[in-house]
């Protein structure tokens, strides 16, 4: 016992090998000796003789040593499995099923029929305004679809006609003094040809003053197409959503050949009727001013191709549209032809309507290619013309 520990004090290496409590395990650390009678010390381990095992003191090591020592192994096999973590997939449970939706309760109308307001239409905008009045012109009258859309632009229509008969004064007033007005505007013409800017000035004055002692304004002629923009667009909009949502008593309120008004017409037959009829209104008058005026110009040829270069889109519309544009259309005729009538003229106060010659008129009226050659010259030269 004294030579090993002589032994330890030689070299002093060896002594980080071993507990600092002075106790060496045979297990771990063997003494041999040569024929040179030379110690040598020998690390043995019984299970595997590749790994290298340190001692470390027992302040350091988690690990129990036979002798009251502590010890820690480490080796790259030792490291890498302590990294990777095995984890047992084959007990995880199943993930649980999806709840179902929750079932959104529908209200029934008196018709049997879900309301409008449970299948997403309806409300105060003007869309969903056209859609309760839609709604209510079914369930309350019991109208069928048809019906009910009918119904509808009829009702439209009787409202703003107060507007219709102001633009139809005002248009009659303008084509009984349109030779006068005609005057004042060569006169106009003529002086800012000639860059005399007060003459222009005067005659412009003279226009104005002349136009509102006949109580005369060309913006009273586009008060009925800005009062049927909106009500049109709102009509569509609503009409459209009714088709696309779908609601299902519409698959059956048609009539004729059109018995479901959520698709387009296969036959074709009523875009054709909507073009047709938009065509006779523009030809026979519309609700604003005579076609026949000398002041429309070129816009009568522009409205005269409307309704053919709306056909391909008004084909696929789907029929509740098309029967509201059909029936619009048929109203704007009967209408029109009404108010042609002199003693419907009389009760309303609408002016009978002079018909000037146009040879007597002051501009003589162009032909459509003239017309085009005239506006090319001015797009060229504005001052020269």
């Amino acid at each position: 016992m004294l030579s090993t520990k002589v032994h330890y004090l030689k070299y002093p290496k060896s002594a980080n090998l071993v507990n600092l409590c002075g106790k060496i395990n045979s297990d771990y650390v063997a003494v041999s000796f040569n024929k040179t009678r030379a110690r040598n010390y020998h690390l043995s381990v019984t299970t595997n003789t590749t790994k290298q095992h340190l001692l470390l003191p027992a302040t350091l090591n988690g690990i129990s040593l036979p002798g009251g020592g502590q010890a820690l192994r480490f080796s790259s096999a030792d490291t890498t499995t302590a990294a990777k973590t095995v984890v047992d997939l084959s007990n995880i449970p199943e993930a649980p099923p999806v709840p179902p939706a929750p079932l959104e309760e529908v209200t029934i109308n008196a018709l049997g029929e879900p309301t409008f307001a449970s299948i997403g239409l309806g409300g105060w905008s003007p869309v969903g305004m056209v859609e309760n009045i839609m709604e209510y012109l079914h369930v309350t009258c019991d109208l069928p679809w048809w019906g009910a859309i009918a119904l509808g632009t009829l009702a439209v229509r009787i409202i703003i006609f107060p507007l219709v008969i102001m633009a139809q004064r005002n248009a009659a007033k303008m084509g009984n003094n349109m030779p006068q007005m005609q005057v004042l505007q060569l006169k106009m013409s003529e002086a800012r040809q000639t860059g005399n800017v007060l003459d222009a000035s005067r005659y412009a004055q003279e226009m104005m003053l002349f136009m509102k002692g006949k109580n005369i304004n060309p913006l009273k002629n586009m008060i009925v197409p800005i009062a049927q923009a909106p009500l049109f667009i709102s009509f569509f909009m609503s009409l459209r959503a009714m088709a696309n949502t779908p609601v299902e008593s519409m698959r059956e309120g048609g009539l004729f050949w059109f018995t479901d008004l959520t698709v387009a017409d296969p036959t074709f037959i009523l875009p054709i009727i909507t073009s047709a009829t938009l065509y006779l209104t523009i030809e026979v008058g519309t609700d604003s001013a005579r076609l026949s005026a000398q002041n429309m110009g070129m816009m009568k040829y522009v409205l005269r191709a409307l309704p053919i270069c709306i056909f391909p889109f008004t084909m696929n519309f789907p029929a509740a549209i098309l029967t509201y544009w059909a029936c619009s259309n048929f109203i704007s005729l009967v209408q029109v032809s009404i108010l042609k009538i002199p003693s419907v003229r009389d009760y309303f106060k609408i002016e009978r309507m002079v018909v000037h010659k146009p040879e007597a008129l002051p501009i003589k009226k162009k032909k459509f290619l003239e017309g085009i050659k005239e506006f090319e010259q001015f797009r060229e030269h504005p001052k020269q013309i």
